[in-house]
């Protein structure tokens, strides 16, 4: 269980702000943003109800080069270079034409806000936004330039949210018992789940076992349970979230949505870290050129919505995939996953999955400025 480090007592202060830009959300998508502001000279506040690195919500594995060429490498557990995938007739080992890591959270994201200069921290939880106000738990913070990294509940939004298990969402539940593993695995295994898929994902000390289901009304926690055992592993450290399938619009009534707020999730895969990232940085870049004074807010918001919108067809043909995997008889998919074992196969596919958001971007932005070590001891 998540225990919340945030400040309390008579740290917990009355908190009244305002600042050039205010990034809500302290994870993947929002430390992204905050990274692009570095240098510049504004004033940026990054807001989040848990302490940067503290709540683990993913399997946590993007692939190596995304990582590594966003200077994250230190945070790396574990690298693999294949995928075992299992059906209930066979296992067969994909090539992958790029390597896939996973990784210790905390450490990613300290490392990410290493790279947001000065930008300032607060723990506050976030209850509604009126215009260019943002009311917190705390008080409230004003800011021109308003980012929403807070996930699929998208709570900046004037309108009104679809809710789960009605909303477009998929559904996973994780355990990470201690414990070793040499492969990254994939269950694509009726017996677990109709319509998901479950996967291991080793991490140095501990393995990442989990199911996702593309139904939302499906129970995870029985088949998690057991597929844990299977793999001679005590479940242990139980975390589950909602994950997005539907991409939404990247920028709306004055704000800026990355990550689950705009459904950067890609569908079928449920990968989520490395469009956070991909996303993050190019909402960064639009806001780093209004305060540079290249463009208004909104031209940026403009251009940032066709930019996330730029995607709509790739994401269309992932959620189709998704929607067509549970109608897939047995033995269809057991020559399908034989198929991509041809290395020509599974090199051909990754690679153009991988182009959805290629790593190569986070090599394009400005040059960032380290975190002063006053502003990094106040994280």
């Amino acid at each position: 269980m998540t225990i919340r480090a945030t400040k309390r007592g008579s740290q917990r202060t009355p908190l009244s702000a305002e600042c050039d830009v205010l990034i809500c959300g302290a994870s993947f998508a929002g430390l992204s943003v905050a990274r692009e502001l570095a240098g510049i000279g504004a004033k940026v506040m990054v807001i989040d109800r848990y302490e940067i690195g503290e709540r683990q919500t993913s399997a946590c594995a993007a692939p190596t080069a995304w990582l590594e060429n966003l200077g994250l490498g230190q945070s790396i557990l574990q690298t693999f270079g294949e995928l075992v995938v299992h059906t209930p007739d066979q296992s067969v080992r994909w090539e992958l034409p790029f390597t896939f890591s996973t990784f210790d959270y905390r450490q990613l994201c300290l490392l990410l806000w290493d790279q947001a200069g000065d930008a300032h921290f607060e723990t506050a939880k976030v209850n509604r936004r009126s215009a260019n106000t943002v009311e917190t738990d705390r008080g409230a913070i004003t800011s021109e330039l308003i980012v929403d990294a807070m996930g699929w509940r998208r709570i900046l939004d004037s309108q009104p949210n679809v809710q789960p298990p009605d909303a477009p969402m998929s559904r996973g539940l994780e355990v990470s018992p201690a414990g070793s593993r040499e492969d990254l695995e994939l269950w694509l295994d009726p017996s677990y789940l109709a319509s998901g898929y479950g996967w291991s994902f080793p991490a140095g000390g501990e393995v990442r076992v989990g199911l996702g289901s593309f139904e939302p009304r499906d129970h995870v926690r029985e088949p998690t349970v057991r597929l844990s055992n299977t793999l001679g592993l005590a479940p242990d450290k139980y975390q589950g979230n909602w994950i997005p399938h539907k991409l939404r619009p990247g920028a709306g009534d004055e704000i800026f949505y990355v990550g689950d707020s705009a459904g950067h999730c890609l569908p079928l895969s449920a990968e989520g870290i490395r469009t956070a990232f991909y996303f993050g940085l190019a909402a960064g870049r639009e806001l780093r050129l209004i305060l540079e004074g290249g463009q208004g807010r909104e031209q940026a918001l403009e251009r940032y919505a066709l930019f996330s919108a730029q995607h709509a067809a790739k994401f269309s043909i992932m959620l189709g995939l998704q929607q067509a995997y549970p109608k897939i008889p047995t033995r269809l998919m057991s020559k399908a996953v034989r198929a991509f074992g041809n290395p020509k196969v599974s090199r051909w596919a990754f690679q153009r999955y991988l182009e959805i958001a290629p790593p190569s971007y986070a090599l394009s932005g400005p040059a960032r400025a380290e975190k002063s070590p006053a502003s990094s001891a106040a994280a």
